[in-house]
């Protein structure tokens, strides 16, 4: 159940809306993981668009969302909602200070305690957290689902290569014969 929360005033940050989310390929990505994969090949398919559709959420987090996070009055803010990149090849949206020695929800939550924090900025500043925590986990699902299928699709080519050698009666390291013309 989701909380309803009075805003007693103009909101400063509009959150994503279905509208935003339409304009994405996410069709395809669902209905992909119920379907009788036919071997590497559509794996490979349903990978990229996965990871499509994760680059997709990433930028509409990047055009959406970090603008309104860095525009006044939340530029003036000592915690500010940034991207990071991963390891892992993808991009989260974190709560980091301004010199950057530090990140993470706990900075947020202090932001949110911090008295001299104006409370007109409350409502937006939580509104903000709850579409960080939604973004995150969409771009999250999206990139392991995505990585799995690749994982997947090298395990398909591996039992195909294993079903080939045995209905040709040879082995991968065997190289192929070719007859040289005399």
């Amino acid at each position: 159940m989701t909380a309803s929360i009075p805003i007693s005033h103009p909101t400063r940050f509009m959150a994503l809306e279905q509208a935003d989310f339409q304009r994405l390929e996410h069709a395809g990505y669902l209905k992909g993981l119920l379907q009788p994969f036919k071997g590497k090949g559509s794996l490979e398919t349903w990978a990229s668009q996965c990871a499509a559709l994760r680059d997709d959420v990433i930028g509409l987090a990047q055009r959406r969302v970090l603008p309104q996070a860095h525009a006044y009055p939340f530029s003036l803010l000592d915690v500010q909602l940034a991207q990071q990149a991963t390891g892992a090849g993808t991009t989260f949206l974190r709560w980091r200070n301004l010199d950057r020695s530090s990140m993470g929800v706990a900075l947020w939550e202090a932001l949110l305690a911090n008295p001299a924090t104006p409370a007109s900025l409350i409502d937006d500043l939580y509104a903000m957290e709850l579409q960080r925590i939604v973004l995150n986990m969409q771009i999250s699902l999206t990139h392991s689902i995505a990585r799995q299928a690749l994982d997947c699709a090298s395990k398909a080519a591996r039992a195909e290569a294993a079903y080939l050698r045995r209905v040709h009666g040879h082995t991968a390291a065997d190289p192929p014969t070719t007859k040289e013309s005399p």
